[in-house]
């Protein structure tokens, strides 16, 4: 199997099986996001303690892209600070935008480096991480990419 389709597995998987998938009785910040190009819709569900980020889930609807760069998304900001979890968007946005890997270690967000070649599907990739970005900021009206 190459990494590619080793890759395009991960996404499928997690695009089927979400990881962290469900409400947050316990959040601090609850965020909308909405990419009405390809109907994408997601809520977040953030807590933090003391500045990090002690647990993320979501729910919502979707295409295998978005839903397991969710997935993938809050299973990677899990203990981190506010500070390292924008860096970490700062990455995997570069990473999907651009095709090139960051100097980061982006551990299993790496599977998404192909999304770059496909530019409609980087507001899918990068709903679930615009939203966490406002969540955190506590910005007041819903995340959408248009």
């Amino acid at each position: 199997m190459s990494l590619r389709e080793l890759y395009q597995e991960m996404i499928l998987d997690h695009g089927r099986q979400p990881r962290n998938f469900g409400e947050l009785s316990s959040a601090t910040h609850v965020h909308a996001g909405h990419n009405p190009l390809c109907g994408d819709k997601l809520m977040l569900y953030v807590k933090v303690e003391n500045g990090i980020i002690e647990a993320a889930r979501f729910n919502g609807e979707g295409c295998a892209i978005c839903m397991a760069s969710a997935s993938l998304m809050t299973e990677a900001v899990k203990q981190l600070s506010l500070p390292q979890a924008h860096h970490l968007f700062e990455g995997f946005h570069q990473l999907v935008t651009t095709g090139e890997a960051p100097d980061m270690d982006l551990g299993k967000l790496a599977v998404f480096s192909g999304v770059a070649e496909f530019p409609i599907r980087v507001k899918c990739a990068t709903l679930a991480w615009h939203t966490l970005e406002a969540a955190l900021a506590n910005k007041p009206d819903p995340v959408s990419t248009e």
